[in-house]
């Protein structure tokens, strides 16, 4: 019996590399073996590419051979240096569990295009349209769906402290995971989450605070064919939400509490499905995404962000609201494989 070839892309260049591992090991323990053939690929946090049994915290210490996607779309695979040769390996289809920059902004969707692969979740243009915050916004405030209120700072640009209500959130533009954001409560403290956001990017927002709670919606699927999974809430007890930046994530939040299913109306948790399969397709996001909003007091939903390769850790959102759906992991895996070979012949 064939079995499919599937190359899994994991690691990076960046601040999301150990994201990617983790998500890339939940990856592992999920993938029907029996159906797959599975490759592993681990990219160093400076971009060497090398092939791995399987991925772990420290799969460098293990890896052997490095290993490229070729660009020629007649090769349609890896190329796998040996020793003073290179062997070619045909791949089926490539999962990028990329997270971040040269993963989900665009460059490795941009690569893969190139080679004529298909690959697990969306395509260039949605995903550089959703990584650039600034232009998430600006795409959905003209199909109608409400945004933060914010001030864009780029190229040495600069704000007067004093233009703002506080408080504000302080954040790069493409960047994910929380990274380089702070919340700023005084002016007197602005300039510094300034300078902090700019250690992840030259492209800097800073968002009017939102009141209301944090919900998120798991998307999978293409075109008029779309799958939401339930809602799930975030409660927080101090702060923002940040579970990637802490010590044993694995344990749950230092700070707040994720609740899958939404304590909420199933009204109002259809409401959230629907304003995010219509974020979804408005921004052309194909495979999978998970769209953040913020629900106010009155029902009101205010736009977060969008991630177009969510994290599928162990304690990650996107898979714990299509599990309490009524997905296994297996099984949603399964799915993303068929949509992304599926879209490869449309």
């Amino acid at each position: 019996m064939y079995k499919m070839k599937v190359a899994v892309l994991f690691g990076g260049c960046s601040e999301e590399h150990d994201v990617s591992i983790k998500s890339a090991m939940e990856l592992a323990k999920n993938l029907n073996t029996e159906k797959y053939e599975v490759f592993y690929i681990g990219i160093t946090k400076y971009g060497i590419w090398k092939m791995c049994e399987k991925p772990c915290m420290e799969w460098e210490k293990y890896a052997k051979h490095p290993a490229v996607l070729s660009p020629v779309r007649n090769m349609h695979g890896l190329l796998i240096q040996k020793d003073d040769r290179y062997d070619i390996q045909r791949i089926d289809v490539v999962f990028p569990m990329l997270h971040g920059k040269f993963g989900e902004d665009g460059s490795m969707q941009g690569l893969l295009e190139l080679s004529g692969i298909p690959y697990v979740g969306c395509d260039i243009q949605s995903s550089v349209i959703c990584m650039d915050k600034a232009l998430t916004y600006a795409v959905m405030e003209r199909a109608g769906i409400d945004v933060p209120k914010f001030r864009l700072i780029q190229d040495g640009g600069s704000v007067d402290a004093e233009d703002f209500v506080y408080p504000v959130f302080v954040k790069p533009a493409r960047s994910g995971s929380s990274y380089g954001v702070n919340k700023v409560c005084r002016a007197n403290d602005l300039q510094a989450a300034i300078d902090e956001a700019k250690r992840y990017d030259r492209k800097i927002l800073i968002e009017q605070a939102v009141t209301g709670s944090e919900v998120g919606c798991a998307i999978f699927g293409n075109g008029s064919y779309l799958i939401a999974g339930e809602i799930d809430q975030i409660e927080l007890k101090h702060g923002f939400f940040k579970i990637h930046q802490e010590a044993q994530p694995e344990k749950g939040s230092e700070n707040a509490v994720i609740r899958v299913p939404a304590d909420l109306t199933a009204e109002v948790r259809k409401q959230i499905q629907k304003t995010a399969e219509k974020i979804y397709r408005t921004l052309g996001c194909r495979g999978l995404a998970r769209i953040d909003l913020f629900l106010q007091e009155d029902g009101h939903l205010v736009l977060n962000e969008v991630n177009t390769m969510p994290g599928f850790t162990s304690y990650s959102r996107f898979p714990r609201m299509m599990v309490a759906a009524g997905f296994t992991l297996s099984e949603l895996l399964d799915h993303l494989i068929e949509l992304a070979l599926r879209r490869a012949v449309q």
